[in-house]
């Protein structure tokens, strides 16, 4: 039995379509153990931060920011004048993903790019008016809401004691 090319085509065309996970993460009714899963650090850091990063959007979003498009907008606000290689470097974003990135902000008003006066090949990121205001209100929208959540859960102390080594395995991991 031939199959026509419409007929065809739309069947691998509903192949190509991706299976989407769940927004939200739902328990099973009965708990999946997870055993000695539980005593390794590197996933207990990446649940840690699944969570965190589930907080962080919630406080935000009001601005649509992602956790790194706000690490870019800081980045960007401290250090007027460097390029988009060194910012991506900074973060540990790949330049493909960085480029995508930074489209969504300029799409937005955000930031802007601007060729290098030095190198033309490098493009020199800035923020604009509106990426600053954007920027203070997430500034103050993670501080009182998702920085003081953390904060209020693990206490002052472990949170700098978390913070520094969090930093030292970044460093020196």
């Amino acid at each position: 039995m031939a199959v026509s090319r419409s007929a065809s085509a739309g069947a691998a065309k509903a192949r190509k379509r991706p299976v989407r996970a769940p927004s939200r993460f739902v328990p099973p009714a009965e708990a999946v153990k997870i055993g000695d899963l539980s005593g390794f650090l590197g996933y207990s850091l990446k649940r840690a931060q699944l969570r965190i990063f589930e907080d962080f959007i919630g406080c935000v979003a009001p601005l649509q920011l992602t956790p790194a498009q706000f690490s870019v907008l800081m980045l960007v606000e401290a250090n007027p004048g460097r390029n988009q290689t060194e910012i991506a470097s900074t973060l540990g974003i790949l330049r493909p993903n960085f480029v995508a990135l930074l489209d969504e902000l300029e799409s937005r008003d955000l930031c802007v790019r601007s060729r290098s006066s030095n190198d033309r090949r490098s493009h020199i990121l800035r923020l604009t008016e509106k990426g600053r205001a954007v920027l203070s209100r997430a500034r103050k929208l993670i501080e009182t809401r998702h920085e003081a959540r953390l904060r209020e859960l693990l206490g002052n102390e472990n949170c700098d004691h978390l913070l520094a080594m969090l930093t030292r395995i970044a460093q020196e991991f």
